[in-house]
């Protein structure tokens, strides 16, 4: 990247009210730095606590599940370079924050993941605290190694439908990301 584009970046950021964004690999000490720098901004700000609460919890869940897919790849032997890294933004949109997250997924993976989220989308808050507490009371073997609880308790915490996005990148990979308005 040239320097001058530096500042057509920074514009970029300063109009669509980007506090933060990451482009990289997820160690758990990047999460804990980054979700620190945006839970001291906010406070800085004024924010309600529960606000402030409410984006750093989805920040580390959406963090934490990339970090954790592209481990379980790693560990599967699967090698593939395009796994080794997510992107992160929060921004404030309107009266709200906003948590996108994303990195390359395997394209079998991409679809079970929405189907997921469309059925979550369908539902409302007395909907998806029903499919909390059903999944709460499910035994771990059930889950796949996980409560399976994340993606659930983000659309419990949403102020809007959780987005997502598939983009095909080949047959074999595709960048999914997915959008949480607090």
């Amino acid at each position: 990247m040239q320097a001058s584009h530096l500042f057509d970046i920074r514009e970029t950021f300063n109009r669509q009210q980007i506090l933060i964004c990451f482009n990289g690999p997820f160690s758990r000490s990047i999460i804990e730095e980054l979700g620190n720098a945006v839970r001291s901004y906010m406070e800085s700000q004024s924010i309600a606590k529960t606000a402030i609460l409410d984006v750093f919890s989805v920040f580390v869940e959406q963090t934490q599940n990339v970090r954790n897919y592209l481990a379980d790849k790693a560990a599967e032997g699967n090698g593939a370079s395009e796994l080794d890294s997510g992107t992160v933004v929060i921004a404030r949109q309107d009266d709200h924050y906003v948590v996108t997250c994303g990195n390359v997924v395997e394209a079998a993976d991409a679809a079970g993941l929405a189907a997921r989220l469309d059925v979550l989308s369908g539902l409302d808050k007395a909907g998806l605290r029903a499919i909390y507490k059903e999944q709460m009371r499910k035994p771990r073997s059930e889950t796949g190694g996980s409560a399976g609880l994340g993606l659930i308790d983000m659309a419990r915490k949403a102020s809007a439908p959780l987005e997502y996005s598939v983009h095909a990148i080949d047959d074999r990979f595709a960048f999914f990301s997915l959008r949480v308005a607090v």
